[in-house]
Parts: structure tokens; C-alpha cells; sequence
């Protein structure tokens, strides 16, 4: 069963103000009813415990946050990188001979369509990944057909190399937006941190008298969005971040009026 994508989310908002704001009044809690009975508490060594654990906590969602923007940043470099192979492709197909130059054309402009609607639209991810495979197949069977009447081609080996590469390109970014995740060894020990920080922090507010409900919600803001921004870059299907398409949308510009351009000098 798919989870939809409003839920996961609001999930993704709502599990980090939970595991920051619910354990600081469980802590603060404690820590008053453990004042009344114990009144002469040494302030220092809780203030202690309590930078230790944030610093730790610190460097770990510090951690977590690199690896995201890491994935992010490889992603965009993808993206660039695929504009570069299908243009590759499109002029290299004007080396073969018809029907497979017109027809390689014609599914690289496809192809393209395909990644700008989809940026423009989320739901359309199953038909745009569907379809996507589809006219992959179809140009690596041309590279199959042109083989056979000519294997010492230079030409021909330009262009299998140019769909090789864009083929390559298609399965790095699949595998970089929906296989490569933050490991959930990271996240369960993110987690148990910062649920352990908050008690500890909750438990200070509660033995120093200090804590207030507009104090803990500032807290559990912060934290929160710096996780959620976290689990935003780590799923960039959620079409909430999303890299610049400016590049592939200019290439769609272009192979539209070149197909154009085609047609009329057909006509």
C-alpha cells in the first residue's frame, strides 16, 4: 500500500516536534516532582550533562544534514549531466539513417517533455518512469538494428556511445532519488539523541524552575525544521525542494523548435 504524499509529509513535520516537544515536558515533569523531594540539587552537573548532549546531538544532525545535501548536490550535477547526453544524442542521431535519425529525435524530445512535466507535476512519477524505460529501449533496439548492417561504423559507434550514456545517466538518478537514502541506522540514533537531549534539557528547565510552554515550543520549532528540512532533501520526490529545471526546460525549447523547424522543411 503507498502511503500518499501529503502524509508522509506531514509525518515528516510532525514525528520531529513530537520527539522534541514531548520528552522536554516529560523531563521538566520529572524534574519538579524529583525537586520536591529532593530540594538541594546540584544545578552544575546537570548543566553539564545537558551541553554534552547537545553538542553530541549537534554534531550528529550536522552529520545527517550533510549527507542530504551531499545527495542534493549529486543530483543537480546529474541533471546537468543528462541535458549534456541528450543533446549528445539528438545531433549524433542526425549521423544515422532514416527511419532512425527522425524516429531517435522524436523520442528524445518525448523523453524531455516527460522530465519537464514531471517537475511541473508529481503525480505523473509511475507514468514518466514507465514511459521513460520505454523509449530507452527503443533507442538502445535502434543501436541493435544499426550494429547489424555495419559493425565497423564510426558514426554508428558515436550514437551508441551518445544512448549508452544517456541510458547510464537515466539509472543514476532512479537509483540516486528513490534506492540511496539516509541509512536508517543514522536516523534511529538522530533520533534516540535527540529524544535523550530533550529529557535531559526538560529535566534541567524542571529542577531550575525555568521552563515555560512558549520556551519549549521555540525549541521544538528549531529543531524541527532543520529535520525536516533534512528529510526534504533526502526525498526530493515530495516535489517540496526541488533542483532548478531551468536547464532541461531550455533544451526542450530547443529540440521543439528544431522539430518544428523539421516539419516545415518537410512540408
Amino acid at each position: 500500500m503507498t502511503i500518499p504524499m501529503y502524509v508522509q509529509v506531514t509525518a515528516m513535520l510532525l514525528i520531529p516536534i513530537a520527539a522534541v516537544i514531548l520528552p522536554v515536558m516529560i523531563g521538566q515533569r520529572y524534574g519538579i516532582y524529583y525537586t520536591t523531594k529532593q530540594p538541594n540539587i546540584p544545578h552544575s552537573s546537570i548543566g553539564s550533562v545537558v551541553s554534552a548532549s547537545f553538542g553530541l546531538m549537534a554534531i550528529m544532525l550536522a552529520f545527517t544534514f550533510q549527507i542530504a545535501t551531499t545527495r542534493y548536490m549529486a543530483r543537480k550535477e546529474l541533471l546537468y549531466q543528462e541535458v549534456q547526453d541528450i543533446r549528445t544524442a539528438y545531433l549524433r542521431a542526425g549521423l544515422i539513417p532514416e527511419p532512425y535519425n527522425s524516429n531517435t529525435k522524436k523520442h528524445l524530445t518525448e523523453y524531455v517533455d516527460l522530465r519537464v512535466n514531471l517537475s511541473r507535476d508529481r503525480s505523473k512519477l509511475d507514468l514518466a518512469i514507465s514511459r521513460s524505460a520505454l523509449i530507452l529501449d527503443s533507442l538502445w533496439a535502434y543501436t541493435e538494428a544499426l550494429a547489424l548492417q555495419d559493425r565497423s561504423s564510426e558514426v554508428y559507434a558515436l550514437y551508441t556511445t551518445a544512448i549508452n550514456d544517456l541510458i547510464d545517466a537515466y539509472h543514476q538518478r532512479i537509483t540516486m532519488v528513490f534506492v540511496y537514502r539516509i541509512p536508517s541506522a543514522v536516523l534511529w540514533t538522530l533520533f534516540i539523541m535527540v529524544i535523550f537531549s530533550m529529557l535531559v534539557l526538560g529535566y534541567q528547565f524542571g529542577v531550575s524552575g525555568k521552563g515555560s510552554i512558549k520556551l519549549n515550543l521555540l525549541l521544538a520549532i528549531i529543531f524541527s525544521v532543520v529535520m525536516f528540512l533534512t528529510f526534504l532533501l533526502d526525498r526530493p520526490e515530495t516535489g517540496l525542494v526541488q533542483i532548478n529545471q531551468k536547464p532541461m526546460i531550455t533544451l526542450q525549447e530547443q529540440l521543439h523548435k528544431k522539430q518544428l523547424n523539421l516539419h516545415s522543411i518537410t512540408l
